[in-house]
């Protein structure tokens, strides 16, 4: 599907506020809570992503250890 740059930003809008009712370009959604409106916002921007040629940002975890052993 081909998602908007204003869609993404309603949602961001959204988040940020604590709401979970989105409107935008005429359509309204309610999502059932903050999980459900954050998981969106990543599918779109993971597909807008892939669409621009972009690639994704990997994250990773550090480690260590001790010099003792």
């Amino acid at each position: 599907m081909a998602w908007t740059q204003s869609e993404l930003d309603a949602l961001k809008r959204a988040y940020a506020a604590g709401t979970l009712r989105v409107t935008s370009d005429g359509r309204t959604v309610e999502y059932g809570n903050a999980a459900d409106l954050l998981s969106r916002m990543r599918t779109i921007e993971s597909e807008m992503a892939q669409v621009a040629g972009s690639p994704l940002p990997v994250a990773g975890f550090a480690s260590f250890r001790r010099g003792l052993r």
